[in-house]
């Protein structure tokens, strides 16, 4: 990996929707994207209204065998991080796909990333809310995500 075609980004205080998009954008230029403190980005709105959306997502089933399956849901934070940049990309597309191969995410900071220095945008800053946000760990531990919130 040459390091100036590698972006480290901390979510730490970021809102999820516009940090995604960001991320998608660098990704379609070529970047490589390695996000790390997944669990400590925010999805703007009242804790209970957020998580209830969420959770509402996570009861549909399919008309197939809707006891037997469902639609799998990204239930830990990096995958729901992971899960959102997905959306944002052309997916149909072979540049959008090679583009979703070059995003790295994680939950907290791994030891080899330890010493490396993490950029954050300003544009995606959760002290543009105000007061009503809620943590993606939060999120991911009311749907059943059995990591630690830090």
């Amino acid at each position: 990996m040459s390091g100036e075609n590698v972006l480290y980004v901390d979510a730490a205080n970021q809102i999820l929707g516009r940090l995604a998009s960001i991320i998608a954008k660098k990704l379609l230029e070529g970047k490589r994207v390695i996000v790390v403190n997944a669990e400590k980005a925010v999805v703007s709105g009242e804790r209970l209204r957020v998580i209830q959306g969420y959770k509402l997502v996570e009861g549909v089933k399919t008309h197939y065998n809707p006891y037997k399956q469902g639609i799998r849901r990204p239930r830990s934070p990096h995958n729901i991080l992971k899960r959102t940049v997905r959306g944002m990309l052309p997916m149909d597309k072979p540049r959008g796909r090679a583009a979703y191969k070059r995003l790295r995410v994680y939950n907290g900071i791994p030891p080899e990333l330890a010493g490396k220095e993490f950029i954050r945008f300003k544009e995606a800053d959760a002290s543009r809310l105000g007061h009503k946000y809620v943590l993606l760990g939060e999120i991911a531990k009311s749907l059943g995500w059995k990591g630690v919130v830090g």
